[in-house]
């Protein structure tokens, strides 16, 4: 096999796999609409305003295991940067899902998947950022936001390879452009806490 060809097929089989709408598919079996839920996202947070905690929960189980096993099966089968690159590529399509006309969720859960499996360096500082910022301000999306900071520099320092840390570099910035909004809400003081009507 050529050098470049497992990192193309990770390209390919991760973003497919990424590109799977979980939270759309469990909530339309269960005659929700989600698209009319919030903000329209598919992701767990918005699965959670229909009022189903278990298709939440089900579906942030699904969509953080989409990119961490596609990543963990890339790294066991080709090395460390073409899981990565698998993982990555899962996040992109999580993001960017062609059959929803690139119109997916904002990431949170599915880079998650990928610290668990591909960098646990990464998750080892992310985790308890975002879980001890949660508990205190009620905001998922400050959270997901500082995590996703804190991710890479907390690899890097701790001797994680290069290439990952690029990755998780490149993922993170991609992080704060799906979560642009809440940003912009953020900066106003109008970011809901959890729990809140009107979440986006």
């Amino acid at each position: 096999m050529s050098d470049w060809m497992p990192y193309a097929l990770a390209v390919v089989v991760g973003y497919l796999a990424g590109s799977i709408p979980f939270g759309l598919v469990l909530t339309r079996a269960a005659d929700i609409d989600l698209r009319s839920v919030g903000s329209g996202n598919i992701g767990a947070t918005n699965v959670l305003r229909t009022g189903r905690k278990d298709l939440a929960f089900v579906t942030l189980i699904l969509d953080s295991f989409k990119a961490g096993l596609v990543g963990l099966a890339f790294t066991l089968y080709f090395g460390t940067e073409a899981g990565a690159v698998a993982g990555g590529a899962a996040f992109l399509g999580h993001c960017y899902p062609v059959w929803l006309s690139f119109r997916g969720g904002k990431g949170v859960a599915t880079y998650a998947g990928l610290l668990a499996f591909v960098s646990w360096k990464g998750l080892l500082f992310a985790g308890p950022v975002w879980l001890a910022l949660f508990a205190i301000t009620r905001i998922s999306s400050l959270s997901a936001l500082v995590a996703a900071v804190v991710a890479p520099i907390g690899a890097a320092l701790i001797g994680e390879r290069p290439f990952t840390v690029g990755v998780l570099s490149v993922l993170s910035l991609l992080v704060f452009w799906t979560h642009r909004s809440n940003i912009g809400r953020l900066l106003k003081g109008e970011e809901p806490r959890f729990g809140a009507s009107g979440g986006k």
